[in-house]
């Protein structure tokens, strides 16, 4: 862009910035702590100018905007401060980690694919003696809790429009098989009758749902989901971390698709796979 056109644009969001905050010329110089002449070259209709980048920062931190929209770089006007705080939400999992934020998030974005990185076995598929296993001495959520919310989550899953892939570790359903890690001390039964039952569910909601495993030896990842293009939520306990900056959209989505083309088992594969557990269980 030409330097006369970004000045143009300067003088329009400046005055636009002004006359929101009510200021006058006077007012601006002072708080910016620039000379009254300085700020009248600026706003001159007749030979737009640009600031110099002192200028521009304590203009820009006088009128809590942003820079980058004065000189017309961002659609986004507020301070840098605002714009993190817009774009990122802290969300108390207050029932761990499937609430009615994240059925929330799941329902206003249907019929967008939904990218899912669970804690451990995906919540929607477990069974309830799994659930009740895992829930009984938590805190913040009891096992009928638990189960609800898998059963709501599972409703949204039956609705044509939805496009779900989850991703899990190898290691993970390896290990809920043997009965290791957390699930140290569930029978045998119930592990094999939760295996049989995922590999029901993905064999009966393939292609709308479809799971990849990948070998966390080779890849990490942290719990989290994308939903859509409207936010990534990442889970970290108790908490969400959810953001809705493209950017960060994008760069949680593509993080995701690493894991799904390093994965070993696939989409059509899944249940077959999840079935042959369940046959190793002893």
């Amino acid at each position: 862009m030409d330097k006369r056109d970004r000045a143009a644009i300067f003088r329009t969001r400046l005055l636009d910035a002004v006359e929101r905050a009510g200021w006058t010329q006077t007012r601006l110089a002072n708080a910016a702590g620039l000379d009254r002449s300085t700020v009248s070259q600026l706003l001159a209709v007749e030979e737009p100018r640009l600031p110099s980048g002192q200028a521009l920062a304590e203009i820009a931190a006088a009128l809590q905007v942003s820079s980058d929209w004065l000189l017309g770089l961002s659609n986004h006007r507020g301070a840098a401060s605002e714009i993190l705080d817009q774009a990122v939400q802290v969300t108390e999992a207050a029932r761990h980690p499937v609430d009615e934020q994240v059925l929330k998030w799941t329902s206003e974005v249907l019929g967008a694919k939904i990218r899912h990185v669970p804690a451990g076995l995906p919540d929607i598929f477990k069974t309830d003696e799994v659930h009740v296993f895992e829930y009984q001495a938590a805190v913040r959520r009891t096992p009928q809790q638990a189960i609800s919310d898998s059963e709501a989550q599972l409703a949204l899953l039956r609705r044509l429009e939805t496009d779900m892939e989850i991703a899990v570790p190898v290691q993970t359903l390896e290990s809920f098989a043997a009965g290791e890690w957390q699930w140290r001390g569930l029978s045998a039964k119930i592990r094999k009758r939760q295996l049989e039952a995922m590999a029901g569910s993905l064999e009966e909601f393939y292609p709308s749902a479809r799971l990849y495993a990948f070998d966390a030896r080779e890849l990490y990842s942290v719990p989290f989901s994308v939903y859509g293009q409207q936010r990534v939520a990442i889970y970290v306990g108790q908490r969400y971390l959810a953001f809705t900056a493209p950017t960060y959209i994008r760069m949680m989505a593509r993080h995701f698709d690493d894991l799904v083309r390093a994965a070993s088992v696939h989409g059509h594969e899944a249940a077959a796979w999840v079935a042959d557990l369940a046959r190793q269980v002893r």
